[in-house]
Protein backbone atom coordinates (compact mmCIF):
# COMPACT_ATOMS: atom_id res chain seq x y z
CA UNK A 1 0.00 0.00 0.00
CA UNK A 2 1.44 3.79 -1.08
CA UNK A 3 2.20 5.85 1.87
CA UNK A 4 -0.12 8.44 2.24
CA UNK A 5 0.93 12.15 1.13
CA UNK A 6 0.34 13.49 4.87
CA UNK A 7 3.18 11.48 6.24
CA UNK A 8 6.02 13.37 4.48
CA UNK A 9 6.74 15.81 7.18
CA UNK A 10 9.83 17.02 5.34
CA UNK A 11 8.04 17.84 2.01
CA UNK A 12 6.52 21.19 1.36
CA UNK A 13 3.53 20.23 -0.62
CA UNK A 14 3.01 23.62 -2.43
CA UNK A 15 6.29 24.83 -3.36
CA UNK A 16 6.62 20.77 -4.85
CA UNK A 17 3.96 21.15 -6.86
CA UNK A 18 5.17 24.83 -7.76
CA UNK A 19 8.28 23.32 -8.73
CA UNK A 20 6.70 20.35 -10.90
CA UNK A 21 4.63 23.58 -12.19
CA UNK A 22 6.94 25.41 -13.40
CA UNK A 23 9.65 22.58 -14.83
CA UNK A 24 6.97 20.90 -16.87
CA UNK A 25 3.89 23.57 -17.72
CA UNK A 26 5.79 26.00 -20.09
CA UNK A 27 7.11 23.41 -22.12
CA UNK A 28 3.83 21.85 -22.66
CA UNK A 29 2.42 25.27 -22.83
CA UNK A 30 4.76 25.71 -25.88
CA UNK A 31 4.00 22.32 -27.57
CA UNK A 32 -0.12 23.24 -27.19
CA UNK A 33 0.71 26.91 -28.81
CA UNK A 34 1.98 24.85 -31.85
CA UNK A 35 -0.20 22.48 -31.68
CA UNK A 36 -3.85 25.03 -31.49
CA UNK A 37 -1.66 27.27 -34.00
CA UNK A 38 -1.05 24.37 -36.33
CA UNK A 39 -5.04 23.72 -36.27
CA UNK A 40 -6.70 27.10 -36.81
CA UNK A 41 -3.94 28.83 -38.32
CA UNK A 42 -6.19 28.32 -41.73
CA UNK A 43 -8.73 31.24 -40.11
CA UNK A 44 -5.77 33.62 -40.39
CA UNK A 45 -5.04 32.94 -43.93
CA UNK A 46 -8.87 32.39 -44.63
CA UNK A 47 -9.50 35.86 -46.63
CA UNK A 48 -6.21 35.12 -48.58
CA UNK A 49 -6.58 31.01 -49.73
CA UNK A 50 -10.54 31.53 -50.69
CA UNK A 51 -9.87 34.20 -52.86
CA UNK A 52 -6.62 33.02 -54.64
CA UNK A 53 -7.94 29.40 -55.01
CA UNK A 54 -11.43 30.00 -55.71
CA UNK A 55 -12.54 28.01 -52.51
CA UNK A 56 -16.93 28.48 -51.42
CA UNK A 57 -17.31 28.80 -47.83
CA UNK A 58 -18.62 25.50 -47.60
CA UNK A 59 -15.41 24.13 -48.99
CA UNK A 60 -13.56 25.98 -47.28
CA UNK A 61 -15.88 25.28 -43.88
CA UNK A 62 -15.55 21.47 -44.92
CA UNK A 63 -11.96 21.15 -45.37
CA UNK A 64 -11.37 23.13 -42.00
CA UNK A 65 -13.84 20.69 -40.18
CA UNK A 66 -12.28 17.62 -41.76
CA UNK A 67 -9.02 17.73 -39.34
CA UNK A 68 -12.04 16.37 -36.89
CA UNK A 69 -13.30 13.97 -38.50
CA UNK A 70 -9.74 12.24 -38.25
CA UNK A 71 -9.05 13.50 -35.20
CA UNK A 72 -12.16 11.81 -33.64
CA UNK A 73 -11.63 8.67 -35.23
CA UNK A 74 -7.92 8.11 -33.97
CA UNK A 75 -8.42 9.62 -31.00
CA UNK A 76 -9.08 6.31 -28.56
CA UNK A 77 -6.22 4.46 -30.42
CA UNK A 78 -3.64 6.94 -29.74
CA UNK A 79 -4.11 7.49 -26.36
CA UNK A 80 -3.96 3.35 -25.88
CA UNK A 81 -1.17 3.58 -27.95
CA UNK A 82 0.39 6.24 -25.37
CA UNK A 83 0.12 3.88 -22.76
CA UNK A 84 1.62 1.28 -24.49
CA UNK A 85 4.66 3.58 -25.84
CA UNK A 86 4.73 6.20 -23.12
CA UNK A 87 4.07 10.02 -23.49
CA UNK A 88 7.64 10.83 -24.49
CA UNK A 89 8.41 9.09 -27.10
CA UNK A 90 4.36 9.20 -28.65
CA UNK A 91 4.61 13.10 -28.41
CA UNK A 92 7.63 13.20 -30.04
CA UNK A 93 6.46 11.13 -32.97
CA UNK A 94 2.89 12.91 -33.37
CA UNK A 95 4.53 16.14 -32.84
CA UNK A 96 7.03 15.71 -35.74
CA UNK A 97 4.20 14.32 -38.06
CA UNK A 98 1.71 17.38 -37.83
CA UNK A 99 4.35 19.41 -38.26
CA UNK A 100 5.68 18.00 -41.73
CA UNK A 101 1.42 18.16 -42.13
CA UNK A 102 1.29 21.86 -41.58
CA UNK A 103 4.02 22.90 -43.58
CA UNK A 104 2.98 20.67 -46.55
CA UNK A 105 -0.45 23.17 -46.37
CA UNK A 106 1.67 25.24 -48.78
CA UNK A 107 1.31 22.75 -51.23
CA UNK A 108 -2.57 22.78 -51.49
CA UNK A 109 -3.87 23.40 -55.01
CA UNK A 110 -7.45 22.32 -55.07
CA UNK A 111 -10.46 21.16 -52.61
CA UNK A 112 -9.24 17.53 -52.86
CA UNK A 113 -5.88 18.44 -51.74
CA UNK A 114 -7.17 20.74 -48.95
CA UNK A 115 -8.96 17.56 -47.75
CA UNK A 116 -6.73 15.42 -47.74
CA UNK A 117 -3.48 17.19 -45.98
CA UNK A 118 -6.74 18.67 -43.55
CA UNK A 119 -7.58 15.40 -42.57
CA UNK A 120 -3.91 13.40 -42.30
CA UNK A 121 -3.17 16.96 -40.07
CA UNK A 122 -6.61 15.70 -37.52
CA UNK A 123 -5.11 12.01 -37.56
CA UNK A 124 -1.25 12.97 -36.13
CA UNK A 125 -2.77 15.87 -33.73
CA UNK A 126 -5.46 13.22 -32.45
CA UNK A 127 -2.69 12.00 -29.73
CA UNK A 128 -1.85 14.95 -27.94
CA UNK A 129 -4.68 16.62 -25.65
CA UNK A 130 -5.85 13.65 -24.36
CA UNK A 131 -2.73 12.05 -24.01
CA UNK A 132 -0.88 15.24 -22.18
CA UNK A 133 -4.58 15.51 -19.87
CA UNK A 134 -3.69 11.95 -18.72
CA UNK A 135 0.29 12.67 -18.52
CA UNK A 136 -0.83 15.85 -15.68
CA UNK A 137 -2.58 12.82 -14.21
CA UNK A 138 0.38 11.56 -13.48
CA UNK A 139 2.25 14.53 -11.84
CA UNK A 140 -0.75 16.77 -10.14
CA UNK A 141 -2.98 15.67 -7.82
CA UNK A 142 -6.67 15.51 -7.98
CA UNK A 143 -7.43 19.14 -6.03
CA UNK A 144 -4.46 20.72 -7.84
CA UNK A 145 -5.51 19.42 -11.37
CA UNK A 146 -8.39 21.74 -12.74
CA UNK A 147 -5.39 24.82 -12.63
CA UNK A 148 -2.64 22.47 -14.23
CA UNK A 149 -5.08 21.86 -17.01
CA UNK A 150 -5.78 25.51 -17.15
CA UNK A 151 -2.80 26.87 -17.73
CA UNK A 152 -2.12 24.46 -20.05
CA UNK A 153 -5.41 25.21 -22.36
CA UNK A 154 -4.69 28.82 -21.98
CA UNK A 155 -2.57 27.75 -24.51
CA UNK A 156 -5.24 27.35 -27.07
CA UNK A 157 -6.14 31.64 -26.24
CA UNK A 158 -2.10 32.40 -26.39
CA UNK A 159 -2.03 30.52 -29.66
CA UNK A 160 -4.99 33.10 -30.86
CA UNK A 161 -2.73 36.32 -29.17
CA UNK A 162 0.68 35.48 -30.54
CA UNK A 163 -0.65 34.07 -34.30
CA UNK A 164 -2.61 36.87 -34.75
CA UNK A 165 0.78 39.45 -35.31
CA UNK A 166 3.05 36.35 -36.48
CA UNK A 167 0.28 35.54 -38.88
CA UNK A 168 0.53 39.66 -40.06
CA UNK A 169 3.77 38.91 -40.55
CA UNK A 170 4.09 36.36 -42.61
CA UNK A 171 1.16 37.33 -44.82
CA UNK A 172 3.26 40.45 -45.68
CA UNK A 173 6.03 37.97 -47.42
CA UNK A 174 3.69 37.85 -50.13
CA UNK A 175 5.48 37.55 -53.27
CA UNK A 176 8.53 36.57 -51.58
CA UNK A 177 10.79 33.54 -53.76
CA UNK A 178 7.68 33.71 -55.54
CA UNK A 179 5.17 32.22 -52.72
CA UNK A 180 2.01 33.61 -51.42
CA UNK A 181 1.85 35.23 -48.17
CA UNK A 182 -0.70 32.42 -46.85
CA UNK A 183 1.98 29.58 -48.09
CA UNK A 184 4.35 31.40 -46.18
CA UNK A 185 2.13 31.46 -43.35
CA UNK A 186 1.80 27.97 -43.06
CA UNK A 187 5.07 27.24 -43.60
CA UNK A 188 6.64 29.70 -40.93
CA UNK A 189 4.00 28.04 -38.30
CA UNK A 190 4.66 24.47 -39.34
CA UNK A 191 8.58 24.68 -38.49
CA UNK A 192 8.74 25.11 -35.03
CA UNK A 193 6.40 21.91 -34.25
CA UNK A 194 9.13 19.77 -35.95
CA UNK A 195 11.59 21.26 -33.82
CA UNK A 196 10.09 21.30 -30.67
CA UNK A 197 8.90 17.56 -31.18
CA UNK A 198 12.60 16.68 -31.53
CA UNK A 199 12.90 18.56 -28.11
CA UNK A 200 10.26 16.25 -26.47
CA UNK A 201 12.83 13.47 -26.14
CA UNK A 202 15.23 15.52 -23.84
CA UNK A 203 12.74 17.56 -22.10
CA UNK A 204 9.97 14.88 -20.81
CA UNK A 205 9.94 12.22 -18.59
CA UNK A 206 7.30 9.63 -18.49
CA UNK A 207 6.70 9.58 -14.92
CA UNK A 208 7.66 11.50 -11.61
CA UNK A 209 9.92 8.14 -10.97
CA UNK A 210 12.21 9.14 -14.07
CA UNK A 211 12.54 12.54 -13.42
CA UNK A 212 16.46 13.69 -12.21
CA UNK A 213 15.56 16.78 -10.99
CA UNK A 214 13.20 15.07 -8.00
CA UNK A 215 14.69 13.71 -4.77
CA UNK A 216 13.87 10.28 -3.51
CA UNK A 217 11.87 11.77 -1.20
CA UNK A 218 9.90 14.29 -3.17
CA UNK A 219 9.27 11.33 -5.91
CA UNK A 220 7.66 9.34 -2.90
CA UNK A 221 5.42 12.15 -1.74
CA UNK A 222 3.86 12.68 -6.06
CA UNK A 223 3.65 9.31 -6.07
CA UNK A 224 1.44 8.81 -2.90
CA UNK A 225 -0.33 12.01 -3.56
CA UNK A 226 -1.53 10.75 -7.03
CA UNK A 227 -2.22 7.42 -5.83
CA UNK A 228 -4.25 8.92 -2.53
CA UNK A 229 -6.53 9.92 -5.42
CA UNK A 230 -7.03 6.67 -7.56
CA UNK A 231 -7.08 4.66 -4.38
CA UNK A 232 -10.53 7.03 -3.74
CA UNK A 233 -11.44 6.40 -6.89
CA UNK A 234 -11.48 2.82 -7.15
CA UNK A 235 -13.91 2.97 -4.76
CA UNK A 236 -15.96 4.61 -6.85
CA UNK A 237 -15.07 3.37 -10.57
CA UNK A 238 -13.63 0.84 -12.64
CA UNK A 239 -10.18 1.26 -14.09
CA UNK A 240 -11.03 -1.17 -17.29
CA UNK A 241 -11.29 1.13 -20.56
CA UNK A 242 -14.70 -0.80 -21.42
CA UNK A 243 -15.79 1.03 -18.48
CA UNK A 244 -15.63 4.34 -19.35
CA UNK A 245 -17.62 3.45 -22.56
CA UNK A 246 -20.24 2.41 -19.89
CA UNK A 247 -20.04 5.34 -17.21
CA UNK A 248 -23.19 7.30 -17.98
CA UNK A 249 -21.22 10.45 -16.44
CA UNK A 250 -18.49 10.55 -19.34
CA UNK A 251 -21.22 10.20 -22.39
CA UNK A 252 -22.99 13.71 -20.65
CA UNK A 253 -19.37 15.02 -20.59
CA UNK A 254 -19.41 14.19 -24.11
CA UNK A 255 -22.24 16.09 -25.00
CA UNK A 256 -21.40 19.18 -22.88
CA UNK A 257 -17.93 19.04 -25.07
CA UNK A 258 -20.02 18.34 -27.90
CA UNK A 259 -21.52 21.45 -27.97
CA UNK A 260 -18.36 23.78 -26.83
CA UNK A 261 -16.59 22.46 -29.25
CA UNK A 262 -19.31 23.57 -32.08
CA UNK A 263 -19.05 26.73 -30.41
CA UNK A 264 -15.54 27.06 -30.32
CA UNK A 265 -14.27 25.66 -33.64
CA UNK A 266 -17.08 27.50 -35.45
CA UNK A 267 -15.93 30.50 -34.10
CA UNK A 268 -12.32 30.05 -34.46
CA UNK A 269 -12.47 28.81 -37.93
CA UNK A 270 -14.30 31.60 -38.93
CA UNK A 271 -12.88 34.85 -36.44
CA UNK A 272 -11.07 36.88 -39.18
CA UNK A 273 -13.90 36.50 -41.48
CA UNK A 274 -16.56 36.74 -39.21
CA UNK A 275 -14.77 40.22 -38.19
CA UNK A 276 -14.25 41.27 -41.97
CA UNK A 277 -17.99 40.39 -42.50
CA UNK A 278 -18.69 42.91 -39.10
CA UNK A 279 -16.10 45.66 -39.20
CA UNK A 280 -14.73 45.73 -43.37
CA UNK A 281 -11.60 46.62 -42.02
CA UNK A 282 -8.65 45.43 -44.28
CA UNK A 283 -7.47 41.82 -43.74
CA UNK A 284 -4.33 42.29 -41.67
CA UNK A 285 -6.43 44.97 -39.61
CA UNK A 286 -8.34 41.98 -39.42
CA UNK A 287 -5.95 38.89 -38.37
CA UNK A 288 -4.37 41.79 -35.49
CA UNK A 289 -8.01 42.39 -34.15
CA UNK A 290 -8.41 38.57 -34.23
CA UNK A 291 -5.95 38.58 -30.80
CA UNK A 292 -8.44 40.68 -28.50
CA UNK A 293 -10.91 37.48 -27.90
CA UNK A 294 -8.04 35.11 -27.40
CA UNK A 295 -6.78 37.84 -24.76
CA UNK A 296 -9.79 37.71 -23.01
CA UNK A 297 -10.22 34.31 -23.33
CA UNK A 298 -7.33 33.60 -21.44
CA UNK A 299 -8.02 35.84 -18.64
CA UNK A 300 -11.60 33.92 -18.13
CA UNK A 301 -9.64 30.32 -18.11
CA UNK A 302 -7.16 31.07 -15.67
CA UNK A 303 -9.57 33.03 -13.15
CA UNK A 304 -12.32 30.36 -13.28
CA UNK A 305 -9.99 27.58 -12.52
CA UNK A 306 -8.57 29.11 -9.94
CA UNK A 307 -11.56 29.68 -8.17
CA UNK A 308 -12.85 26.40 -9.24
CA UNK A 309 -10.08 24.57 -7.31
CA UNK A 310 -9.90 26.97 -4.16
CA UNK A 311 -13.64 26.32 -3.79
CA UNK A 312 -13.97 22.76 -5.29
CA UNK A 313 -17.15 23.38 -7.10
CA UNK A 314 -16.92 22.37 -10.85
CA UNK A 315 -20.36 22.39 -12.20
CA UNK A 316 -21.57 26.11 -11.06
CA UNK A 317 -18.50 27.44 -12.63
CA UNK A 318 -18.57 25.63 -15.96
CA UNK A 319 -22.41 26.52 -16.12
CA UNK A 320 -22.09 30.17 -15.42
CA UNK A 321 -19.15 30.30 -18.42
CA UNK A 322 -21.53 28.53 -20.66
CA UNK A 323 -24.80 30.47 -20.41
CA UNK A 324 -21.86 33.49 -21.17
CA UNK A 325 -21.26 32.15 -23.70
CA UNK A 326 -24.71 31.80 -25.08
CA UNK A 327 -25.84 34.93 -24.14
CA UNK A 328 -22.55 36.56 -26.13
CA UNK A 329 -23.39 34.94 -29.28
CA UNK A 330 -27.33 35.74 -29.20
CA UNK A 331 -26.28 39.07 -28.69
CA UNK A 332 -24.05 39.03 -32.18
CA UNK A 333 -27.03 37.84 -33.88
CA UNK A 334 -29.14 39.94 -33.33
CA UNK A 335 -27.17 43.20 -32.67
CA UNK A 336 -27.96 46.15 -35.07
CA UNK A 337 -24.75 47.76 -34.60
CA UNK A 338 -21.89 46.57 -35.41
CA UNK A 339 -19.55 47.78 -33.04
CA UNK A 340 -21.86 45.72 -30.53
CA UNK A 341 -21.85 42.64 -32.72
CA UNK A 342 -17.98 42.60 -32.56
CA UNK A 343 -17.98 43.35 -28.47
CA UNK A 344 -20.48 40.17 -28.01
CA UNK A 345 -18.30 37.82 -30.37
CA UNK A 346 -15.09 38.68 -28.59
CA UNK A 347 -16.86 38.65 -25.20
CA UNK A 348 -18.92 34.99 -26.38
CA UNK A 349 -14.89 33.29 -26.30
CA UNK A 350 -14.49 34.07 -22.37
CA UNK A 351 -17.99 31.75 -22.01
CA UNK A 352 -16.18 28.73 -24.75
CA UNK A 353 -13.08 29.15 -23.20
CA UNK A 354 -13.69 30.19 -19.71
CA UNK A 355 -14.81 26.52 -18.32
CA UNK A 356 -12.35 23.96 -19.87
CA UNK A 357 -10.07 24.14 -16.54
CA UNK A 358 -13.49 22.64 -14.20
CA UNK A 359 -14.66 20.55 -17.22
CA UNK A 360 -11.41 18.36 -17.64
CA UNK A 361 -11.33 18.18 -14.01
CA UNK A 362 -14.17 16.10 -13.96
CA UNK A 363 -13.29 12.77 -15.47
CA UNK A 364 -9.99 12.82 -13.94
CA UNK A 365 -11.27 12.90 -11.15
CA UNK A 366 -13.79 10.00 -11.58
CA UNK A 367 -11.32 7.58 -13.63
CA UNK A 368 -8.23 6.30 -13.71
CA UNK A 369 -5.91 3.95 -15.65
CA UNK A 370 -7.34 2.97 -18.91
CA UNK A 371 -10.45 4.05 -18.11
CA UNK A 372 -9.45 7.58 -17.40
CA UNK A 373 -7.31 7.08 -21.15
CA UNK A 374 -10.28 5.98 -22.78
CA UNK A 375 -12.38 8.55 -21.11
CA UNK A 376 -10.54 11.60 -21.49
CA UNK A 377 -10.07 10.28 -25.41
CA UNK A 378 -13.86 9.66 -26.17
CA UNK A 379 -15.15 12.80 -24.48
CA UNK A 380 -12.53 14.76 -26.44
CA UNK A 381 -13.52 12.56 -29.49
CA UNK A 382 -17.26 13.22 -29.23
CA UNK A 383 -16.27 17.06 -29.17
CA UNK A 384 -14.02 16.48 -32.00
CA UNK A 385 -17.49 15.54 -34.42
CA UNK A 386 -18.96 18.76 -33.20
CA UNK A 387 -15.44 20.90 -34.43
CA UNK A 388 -15.90 19.43 -37.53
CA UNK A 389 -19.88 20.77 -37.21
CA UNK A 390 -19.14 23.85 -36.24
CA UNK A 391 -17.24 25.06 -39.14
CA UNK A 392 -18.73 23.30 -41.68
CA UNK A 393 -22.67 24.75 -40.34
CA UNK A 394 -20.83 28.39 -40.24
CA UNK A 395 -20.12 27.51 -44.51
CA UNK A 396 -23.41 25.93 -45.23
CA UNK A 397 -25.40 29.04 -43.53
CA UNK A 398 -22.77 31.83 -44.95
CA UNK A 399 -23.63 30.31 -48.61
CA UNK A 400 -27.53 29.86 -48.29
CA UNK A 401 -27.64 33.21 -46.12
CA UNK A 402 -25.10 35.26 -46.91
CA UNK A 403 -24.92 35.98 -43.19
CA UNK A 404 -23.51 33.99 -39.59
CA UNK A 405 -26.41 35.04 -38.02
CA UNK A 406 -28.28 31.27 -38.42
CA UNK A 407 -25.16 30.02 -37.41
CA UNK A 408 -24.01 31.90 -34.51
CA UNK A 409 -27.66 31.34 -33.21
CA UNK A 410 -27.36 27.65 -33.50
CA UNK A 411 -23.96 28.14 -31.33
CA UNK A 412 -25.52 30.05 -28.94
CA UNK A 413 -28.55 27.64 -28.21
CA UNK A 414 -26.36 24.84 -28.17
CA UNK A 415 -24.34 26.62 -25.33
CA UNK A 416 -27.45 27.11 -23.70
CA UNK A 417 -28.65 23.63 -23.52
CA UNK A 418 -25.16 22.54 -22.26
CA UNK A 419 -25.41 25.14 -19.45
CA UNK A 420 -28.60 23.61 -18.19
CA UNK A 421 -26.86 20.01 -18.33
CA UNK A 422 -24.11 21.02 -16.87
CA UNK A 423 -26.03 22.28 -14.00
CA UNK A 424 -27.43 19.62 -13.31
CA UNK A 425 -24.23 17.24 -12.91
CA UNK A 426 -23.32 15.56 -9.70
CA UNK A 427 -19.29 15.37 -10.53
CA UNK A 428 -17.61 16.44 -7.59
CA UNK A 429 -15.20 13.68 -5.46
CA UNK A 430 -15.77 13.70 -1.86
Amino acid sequence: MAAKPDVFPGIDATSLLRRVSWRLMPFLFALYVCAYLDRVNLSFAALSIRRELGFSDSVYGAGAGLFFLSYALFEVPANLVLLRLGPRRWIALIMTAWGVLSTAMALVHSPGSFYLIRFLLGAAEAGFFPGILLYLTYWFPAHARARAVARFMTATAVAGIVGAPLSTLLLRLNGVAHLAGWKWLFIGEGLPSIVLGLCVLRMLTDRPEDATWLNAEEKRWLLAAVRAHEDAASGRSETHLLHAFGNAAVWVLASIYFAISVALYGLSLWLPVMVKSLSHASDLRVVMLTAVPYLLAAVAMLGTARSSDRTGERRWHLAGCLMLGAVAFGVCATAGHPLIAVTALFVSAMGVWGGFGPFWAMPTARLKGEAAAGGIALINSIGAVGGFCGPYLMGRVSDATHSFRAGLLVCGGLMAVAAVVASRLRMEPR
